[in-house]
């Protein structure tokens, strides 16, 4: 076998054993762990290695020789090339199946720990289900045109050219290559490098970063580009605080969330384009029920949601319950969140500013006796929380969580160190087609 730079310059065949975390087929060649970009398990495959590592190998697939039967076509034109969707080759139900073996892998080898119960795994739309992210913006003077989208999928330092998103909102998807053709008319557009995108029930808005100032007639262009597409322009010269509005003069950025247990009316949250709200709304509606079918909600009941955003769970709680205390490290979201629940008519709803990766337990909040307590912390989960939480009073926990080892590890904390039993959970495909892990788990500590 010829090789250069290390590496072999043939094809070697392989069988692939599973799917790893990252989406990627995993084999084992030589005795060496090699990950195999669009393989699925179970597949006998031709690959070529691209990296090395010392404990691992980094290969592209050259040739499926036998499919899974759970092998799908792509139906994106970009999917080859766009790093935005992973896992578009392999079936919606494995692909669940898949995202809840991680889980319980995890449960097992980090948490020590098991559920009772599996949940049923909560699922979507699995396309035009996107309501907000951020595309890349690259001016390629060689090819004489400007791209806009997702980082490519072999070579991240480039921006993918993509026309039409499928799994973006359909306000947006359908509308990328326009986006970029807009762009290139721009006299200032090799200093626009990104473009955010954010989708209330009503709206759908584009932030503009721009690192030089605008001239008329690249605010005229933006402009009528908003009107002719019906969406609302936004302009980001500097950081977060200085993002405004171009046209229309006042957007409105909202959404409903509606909980299926009929006892109370919807709750309307409003945001801004840059504020953190849930990429999947419609999955939100069915997350937020469920979250509140497993607190076991009482009238009397006094509940602490952490981490708690704009409002998106302490709101539709407060309509069920005695009091609820919001507690979230941004200072923006919880103005907003306080404005949210004025707007709602809800005056048990308190919210504070904390950065809950700093210890917090000499805080009003912290000392006060909980009932129940919801968490929906970022990757790096809840563990500096747990350390003076939960209280003596509080019995039940429900844990929202967007990276199942940071669950794990926090689940062996509540059950091992708190006392606490895992009740239940399950995974909620909040981002089809991508190897992202969303899930909830709850917990019950015995009288």
């Amino acid at each position: 076998m010829s090789r250069a730079h290390g590496l072999p310059s043939a094809a070697i065949e392989a069988l692939i054993g599973e799917l790893g975390t990252d989406g990627r087929g995993v084999a084992r060649v030589d005795g060496k762990t090699v990950f195999v970009e669009g393989a699925l398990p179970g597949e006998k495959v031709s690959l070529r290695v691209r990296k090395r590592h010392r404990s691992y190998d980094e290969a592209e697939l050259v040739e499926v020789l036998a499919a899974s039967p759970h092998r799908v076509e792509p139906p994106c034109a970009h999917y080859a090339e766009c790093s935005g969707c992973s896992l578009q080759h392999l079936s919606s139900d494995m692909q669940v199946a898949g995202k809840q073996h991680w889980l319980a892998e995890n449960f097992t080898r980090i948490g020590k720990v098991a559920p009772r119960t599996w949940l049923p795994a909560l699922r979507s739309q699995p396309w035009a289900y996107r309501r907000r992210g951020r595309l890349s913006v690259r001016h390629v003077q060689k090819k004489g045109r400007v791209l806009a989208g997702f980082r490519e999928r072999q070579n991240p330092r480039y921006v993918a050219e993509i026309r039409h998103c499928l799994v973006m909102h359909p306000a947006l998807g359908p509308k990328v290559g326009l986006l970029a053709d807009m762009l290139g008319t721009l006299h200032a557009v090799d200093s626009i490098p990104q473009v955010e995108f954010a989708a209330g029930d009503d709206a759908m808005a584009l932030v503009f970063r721009h690192l030089q100032p605008l001239d008329a007639h690249d605010l005229d262009a933006l402009t009528a580009f908003g009107r002719q597409h019906g969406l609302a322009i936004y302009l980001q010269p500097g950081g977060i605080t200085s993002v405004h509005s171009l046209w229309p003069e006042a957007p409105r950025l909202a959404y409903r969330v509606h909980v299926d247990d009929g006892a109370c009316p919807d709750v309307e949250l409003e945001f801004q384009p840059l504020d953190f709200v849930q990429v999947n709304g419609e999955l939100n509606q069915q997350m937020v029920s469920l979250a509140l079918r497993l607190l076991e909600l009482q009238p009397g009941d006094r509940v602490l949601d952490l981490f708690c955003g704009l409002g998106n769970f302490s709101l539709p709680i407060a309509q069920r319950v005695a009091a609820v205390t919001g507690v979230e490290g941004e200072a923006g979201l919880v103005e907003r969140a306080r404005a949210n629940a004025a707007r709602n008519g809800l005056d048990n709803a308190r919210f504070q500013v904390a950065n809950l990766f700093d210890p917090q337990q000499a805080a009003e909040w912290a000392r006060q006796p909980w009932d129940k307590l919801l968490l929906d912390p970022p990757r790096a989960g809840a563990d500096q929380v747990l350390a003076y939480l939960p209280g003596a009073q509080t019995r039940r926990i429900v844990y929202v969580s967007c990276h199942p080892a940071s669950l794990a590890r926090d689940a062996g904390i509540l059950v091992h160190q708190h006392g606490f039993t895992l009740q239940a959970a399950g995974v909620m495909d909040m981002f089809p087609h991508t190897a992202h892990v969303e899930s909830i788990a709850v917990f019950q500590r015995s009288p």
